[in-house]
């Protein structure tokens, strides 16, 4: 596999679902653009049809696939795209009943007709596809297919097997053992190792400068959802909790800003309870805000977005890992995990269940936090093993599709794990292990392929069958 960035496994985005609304968003931008440089221009264009596929047809209105497909056709930064404008911009395509191809060309469109979710038909190659007809004024068609394969990353059909060329890292990574092998001979961590691969691609301000970005919007979701009381889209009814909670938490105190905010809980006890309490509540508001189509982060899907937030800010607070360079390296180290899971098995919930989502999200966190606790690269990598290990078999069954239930309770388990792995790590000699991060990746990749399609967010098994619910409308 082509060497990845943690800026790749880390994305800046949208939610409700990397895999089923950031996918689709960029595989729409990416369409156009390829046709705009192949015509010269989209003056020509007279009509463009999407067609979705598997898991993306089944899920695809709970997980906003269609509003996403919109703004992705209109051209919209996804980093930069304000959620405000959302509701706004999809009422106005469906009320002209046209939409504006890269904010260039007006053609006649109706989301309930020129978006079909086909239920019927399977692809082999991937459960989440979509496919692209666009139609000329001389009568002409391109067709493009793509497939969203977890955390934002998208492929397109006939160009599967051509690399991406970029400049050589001194670190190629493809494994675990790898990693140590390279941490060793090398007297380097995987935060050193990750940052001389990333400095292949970006300067060493670039680098502290996007991490640092991706920080500040992680910790603004996490202060968002903490302050944001209501109701979730989606028909289901699903109350907020975690303002409530953040409350309860804080007692009478009051603030007026994020950073009062955040010296508040410095000041909170030290305590089992009110930690686990703190942890759980930065968690659910993540993906709460993810749910309602906020700012998120990927981590490395949508999601799983809030645990390594929850995992990370407990570190900051509880631990007293402020500083920006052990933020930094807590993220490095995440990322770089991340990129086996990727490499070595999958993080699409379409294709592996929620184990390759939250699963992986925890590992990433937990080797993450050994890291920051003072671990080595065995215990690092322990942590990792440790989490996804607990998490093996996992499925995703989102009651009506939505990224609601169980989904957003589940990143607080994931929190949890995650820090219970971490400390179990740096308690253990790694010598002793009987199962290695490796060989944990390699049975998460069996146990994907060996599970049925209906416990991977279909919505077709699990609690999603045992909750009668309507069809929602986002």
């Amino acid at each position: 596999m082509n060497s990845i960035s943690i800026f790749e496994i880390f994305k800046i985005g949208i939610g409700p679902s990397s895999s089923h609304a950031m996918g689709p968003w960029k595989a729409s931008t990416d369409f156009l653009s390829r046709i705009k440089i192949k015509r010269k221009s989209l003056s020509e264009c007279i009509s463009i049809d999407i067609e979705l596929f598997g898991s993306l047809a089944k899920t695809g209105i709970g997980h906003g696939t269609d509003k996403s497909i919109m703004m992705g056709l209109c051209g919209y930064n996804m980093e930069e795209f304000e959620t405000k404008q959302l509701k706004e911009n999809i009422s106005t395509i469906e009320k002209s009943r046209s939409i504006l191809l890269l904010g260039e060309k007006s053609i006649p469109f109706d989301p309930k007709l020129n978006i079909i979710f086909n239920y019927s038909t399977v692809s082999s190659t991937h459960s989440n596809m979509m496919q692209f007809q666009i139609k000329f004024e001389d009568g002409s068609k391109e067709t493009e297919t793509y497939y969203s394969i977890g955390g934002g990353f998208i492929e397109r059909k006939g160009s599967l097997n051509k690399s991406i060329t970029k400049p050589e890292i001194p670190f190629p990574v493809q494994t675990a053992s790898e990693m140590i092998n390279w941490c060793e001979s090398n007297n380097m961590t995987i935060a050193q190792i990750s940052r001389e691969n990333e400095l292949q691609w970006k300067s060493l301000n670039q680098i502290n400068s996007r991490i640092d970005k991706i920080w500040h919007v992680m910790l603004d979701s996490i202060f968002e959802g903490c302050t944001s009381p209501g109701i979730l889209p989606g028909g289901l009814n699903v109350e907020r909790r975690a303002a409530q909670m953040c409350s309860n938490l804080l007692g009478q105190s009051e603030f007026l800003s994020q950073d009062e905010w955040l010296n508040l809980i410095y000041k909170m006890p030290n305590e089992m309870e009110s930690v686990t309490n703190w942890v759980s509540c930065f968690a659910l508001a993540v993906n709460e805000v993810n749910a309602s189509y906020g700012k998120i982060v990927t981590a490395p899907t949508n999601g799983a977005a809030g645990v390594i937030p929850s995992v990370l800010l407990y570190d900051c607070i509880f631990r007293k890992n402020n500083s920006k360079e052990k933020i930094r390296e807590f993220l490095l180290v995440a990322g770089e995990i991340g990129m086996l899971f990727k490499k070595g098995a999958t993080i699409s919930a379409a294709a592996g269940g929620c184990q390759a989502e939250i699963g992986v999200s925890s590992a990433m966190a937990a080797g993450a936090l050994s890291h920051s606790m003072g671990g080595n690269i065995h215990q690092v990598l322990m942590a990792a093993e440790i989490a996804m290990e607990h998490h093996l078999g996992l499925s995703c069954d989102p009651v009506g599709g939505l990224v609601q239930i169980p989904c957003i309770e589940r990143n607080t388990m994931g929190a949890m794990k995650a820090i219970t792995a971490a400390q179990l790590s740096s308690h253990t000699d790694p010598k002793n292990a009987k199962v290695s991060l490796d060989t944990v990746i390699k049975t998460m990749w069996e146990t994907s392929k060996d599970m049925n399609s209906k416990y991977k967010e279909t919505a077709e098994g699990g609690l999603a069958v045992q909750i009668s619910v309507n069809q929602p409308e986002c």
